[in-house]
């Protein structure tokens, strides 16, 4: 099993315990994803402090880490400071005191800290013939996971199944976060898409999604998700592999997609 919490959702000490539990229940099976979001969620919804993600993400997993080997947390960091008055540790021992960590992000210096201090990165919308170039970090890495998340829609007709995914992207593109700060957006024009990301962002934030997704292009949507009957899903799950892409993570409602991507 795995599971994947949003940073500012909890307190580091607290995910760590989470994670603990998980990791019981599930045997030793249990994989920690770590991610940010965004300043408008994490303040918005959070209540936090968007701040310096980088740095809160690198002191966030230094405390789960130590928390998870059952030491006293003692800790000042920029962002987080425990301790006081007494620092405390897990009264329960831990199944492992190592559980693997993933961090989820989408820009290259996130990616690179992932690479640096993490277990395995979790990329959204990757590209295999562009990602690579643009994210060197996580494939530099020798045992480094890459676990990409990926739409999946087992389909005969190939056009409409890249037309069912395309409110997907468009959500993403268009929706997340805000004008000036979504970097889902910001990816979609690193890919090189940038008269595409402001046109559907803009009618997206109009109240338009469905003239938004009419925008998302076919090649993107070919490059990103795996659409189409068995032998082209199997043929592009291939280049994701080819590209590095030690796990893939499918977004799907099939469970005959699944079975043709093991059967691949």
């Amino acid at each position: 099993g795995s599971a994947i919490m949003q940073i500012p959702a909890r307190s580091p000490a607290m995910t760590a315990m989470t994670a603990m539990t998980l990791d019981l229940m599930s045997g030793g099976r249990f994989l920690l994803g770590l991610g940010t979001s965004g300043p408008q969620v994490a303040e918005g919804w959070h209540g936090d402090v968007w701040g310096k993600p980088l740095t809160k993400t690198r002191e966030y997993v230094e405390i789960v880490r130590a928390a998870l080997r059952r030491e006293a947390l003692a800790y000042e960091g920029e962002h987080y400071r425990l301790g006081s008055p007494k620092p405390l540790k897990l009264m329960a021992r831990p199944l492992r005191a190592e559980i693997p960590i993933y961090l989820a992000s989408i820009s290259p210096r996130s990616a690179d800290l992932a690479a640096e201090i993490a277990d395995g990165w979790i990329p959204l919308f990757f590209v295999p013939e562009k990602a690579p170039s643009l994210f060197p970090g996580p494939f530099g890495r020798e045992g480094f996971d890459i676990a990409a998340c990926v739409q999946v829609a087992l389909v005969d007709d190939v056009q409409a199944g890249r037309d069912a995914l395309k409110p997907y992207f468009a959500l993403y593109i268009g929706g997340m976060g805000s004008r000036g700060s979504n970097f889902y957006n910001d990816l979609f024009r690193r890919y090189g898409y940038e008269r595409e990301a402001e046109a559907i962002q803009s009618l997206y934030l109009e109240g338009r999604p469905r003239d938004a997704a009419a925008l998302v292009p076919d090649a993107f949507v070919d490059e990103a998700a795996l659409v189409g009957p068995k032998d082209r899903i199997a043929d592009r799950a291939e280049a994701f592999r080819a590209a590095g892409v030690t796990t893939l993570i499918c977004a799907t409602r099939q469970p005959e997609a699944l079975r043709a991507l093991a059967d691949s």
